[in-house]
């Protein structure tokens, strides 16, 4: 899965991304229902693995099938 569509689902949950005040090619993301932040990688055209996919949505604390099935 890419940045823009983990993005697009993370927004979809309700987590916001935090504006960036440097350089780099992680955004971070935060989620105000259980006040958590995680890095999140943008590597481009590349597909994320998914043991990082899984453990951004575990640090957000989000459920996995709940960010799988939207």
């Amino acid at each position: 899965m890419r940045y823009r569509e983990i993005a697009r689902k993370l927004r979809s949950l309700g987590c916001e991304e935090i504006p960036r005040r440097g350089g780099g090619s992680h955004h971070k993301w935060h989620n105000p229902a259980a006040g958590r932040i995680a890095p999140v990688p943008d590597w481009g055209g590349k597909d994320l693995k998914i043991g990082t996919l899984r453990h951004i949505v575990h640090q957000l604390g989000l459920d996995w099938e709940v960010f799988k099935e939207v």
